[in-house]
């Protein structure tokens, strides 16, 4: 199995010095029980609704003062989590997407931590946490076609060798690598700031292992703690 270990530009040290992530590598089957994860998204925005964590909040405003280091307004762009959360917390529910998706929404929802998966066969190269130029290609639906964008410069992107793979950070996912529900080869990045204790971090991954065990009883799965890099300017 080849495990996917994401790379992380130095210079995100400088936006948020003590960003860390759980990196989950995932070689699955099919999924086996497609009723499980819908009942793990329905307990989620029940959690939220009856008994929050207490650091939820301040780890959710804490990546709106992320996003704005960047140039981004987290009113209008937000954070993955702060959107998903936003709507539970306004309809009380959220709808069912994909046993695999409906898990990873789950853990975000939960854990107030913005997760990303990507279908890991899509990937060329190295996944990588940057900060862009303007001239990185995004593909991405517009009005209902396809269509290419362009990040801001400086904005921070997760990427590969082709180009981005998720804008503003956590904010907005693309086509290309985006996990279909014939994806058998995945890869997950939760993303944490230091409002979010570390063992809670670690226990979304665990958690999130255990449902994807439950629906995919004959995966290998592995998981990997990464750190912001500290930047040296000379």
């Amino acid at each position: 199995m080849v495990t996917l270990l994401p790379s992380i530009d130095s210079r995100i040290s400088n936006i948020a010095p003590e960003f860390k992530a759980l990196s989950i590598t995932v070689k699955g089957t099919e999924v086996q029980d497609v009723t499980y994860a819908k009942d793990v998204l329905k307990e989620a925005c029940a959690s939220i609704l009856e008994s929050d964590f207490c650091w939820a909040e301040s780890h959710i405003n804490a990546w709106g003062d992320v996003f704005r280091q960047f140039g981004s307004k987290p009113n209008r762009t937000p954070c993955s989590a702060a959107a998903l959360r936003k709507r539970v917390l306004k309809d009380g529910t959220m709808p069912s997407i994909d046993p695999i998706v409906d898990i990873y929404n789950a853990i975000s929802i939960r854990y107030a931590i913005p997760v990303g998966g990507e279908d890991m066969d899509s990937y060329q190269g190295t996944p990588t946490l940057t900060i862009a130029d303007g001239t990185e290609s995004f593909d991405t639906i517009k009005n209902g076609e396809a269509s290419i964008e362009n990040p801001d410069v400086g904005e921070v992107i997760w990427r590969d060798d082709i180009g981005v793979t998720c804008r503003r950070w956590n904010w907005r996912q693309g086509v290309r690598t985006r996990i279909e529900p014939n994806t058998r080869n995945m890869w997950f990045i939760l993303e944490s700031l230091p409002e979010m204790p570390l063992e809670h971090l670690q226990e979304a991954g665990d958690e999130m292992v255990r449902h994807l065990q439950v629906i995919m009883p004959d995966s290998v799965i592995e998981q990997s703690l990464v750190f912001a890099a500290k930047s040296i300017e000379v």
